[in-house]
């Protein structure tokens, strides 16, 4: 059975997938006995069965959603083929592929532990292991016991449910207030085409997007659904979202030069990040003022001197392109530090 959550019905993004796999059951060994002409006494020849398959997780750079996982209730790998006579070994049993994005954590569904997590392309990791192959009956020869009937079974297949969590991987993860204009700051400096709209929550699922630089560079930037205060209890969106900011490189805090005091409504959401993962302050962070085409030049001489001389900070306004270019630079120059 697959259980799949996506916030809107019309969203093709899905990161969290529970699926059942089974890895295939070992092969039988043979218990064959040598039967030739001019032969008296043959003596076992029976040869092993051939391995199970196995399941295994698979990274693919070409995915950024787990939605071809949706219907997709069952993985199962093919069982191992039986041995046979003239000691010929049974064939292996194919093993099952299940392709996922990178940044895909994988979970026991049942105790809910961390069993390993996908981070590179094409790196591969045996989910379920397949059974091994019986042992023949030529295996249990001896001098004294010349003529063993029998052989070993294959082991059998192991049956698991897992849960597929994907945390989006990107260089630059934007981090705001509902409304806060990052949607727009993505639409502006990259390709991506998310929901914009004037009211809260209007970003439901993180978005990507690929962001041109200088001499051919570039950076990917997402676009996480909006935080508010209790976040980290499970207000709003609450966690479902937070955990995409695990896996970004920088965290550029957006922060719209409306409010009242922008530097407490950065530290409310430095606050949320704290009390989700204290390990999150460790990533280097950005502040950027969005929304300055709203504000007069007063209003923005007292926010320029609220902002912080120890970490970059930038006043910008992704309607008239004030300061998009330094913006990039500024992203870019914290990337290389890395």
């Amino acid at each position: 059975m697959v259980v799949f959550f996506t916030t809107m019905a019309s969203s093709n993004f899905v990161d969290y997938v529970k699926i059942f796999c089974r890895s295939g059951k070992g092969g039988a060994g043979s218990a064959h006995l040598r039967h030739e002409k001019f032969v008296e006494k043959g003596g076992p020849d029976g040869g092993d069965g051939g391995r199970g398959g196995h399941v295994i997780v698979r990274g693919n750079a070409q995915y950024w959603t787990l939605i071809h996982l949706k219907f997709a209730r069952h993985v199962f790998a093919k069982d191992g083929g039986s041995g046979g006579k003239q000691r010929s070994f049974g064939k292996d049993g194919e093993d099952a592929y299940i392709d996922v994005p990178l940044g895909t954590v994988v979970k026991d569904a049942d105790t809910g532990d961390v069993l390993f997590e996908i981070t590179e392309d094409k790196e591969e990791v045996i989910l379920c292991q397949g059974g091994r192959g019986g042992l023949g009956n030529w295996h249990f020869r001896k001098s004294t016991f010349q003529t063993p009937r029998f052989a070993q079974p294959g082991e059998p297949a192991i049956e698991m449910a897992a849960v597929l969590e994907l945390k989006v991987l990107a260089d630059v993860g934007l981090v705001g207030f509902p409304n806060a204009g990052k949607s727009t700051l993505l639409s502006v400096i990259s390709a991506a085409k998310p929901e914009i709209g004037a009211y809260p929550f209007t970003t439901l699922v993180p978005n990507l997007g690929i962001v041109q630089y200088r001499d051919m560079k570039s950076f990917c930037v997402a676009d996480i659904p909006g935080i508010i205060e209790g976040a980290a209890e499970g207000k709003g969106l609450g966690l479902r979202f937070l955990r995409h900011i695990e896996r970004n490189s920088i965290l550029l805090f957006l922060v719209p030069a409306e409010e009242e005091d922008v530097m407490a409504a950065y530290n409310v959401l430095l606050d949320e990040l704290r009390k989700y993962n204290p390990e999150l302050l460790d990533k280097q962070r950005v502040l950027a003022i969005s929304k300055a085409d709203c504000i007069d030049d007063q209003q923005r001489a007292k926010i320029e001197k609220q902002l912080p001389k120890d970490m970059p900070c930038l006043v910008f306004s992704s309607h008239t392109g004030e300061n998009l270019q330094a913006l990039k630079d500024m992203l870019w120059r914290e990337l290389e530090k890395q």
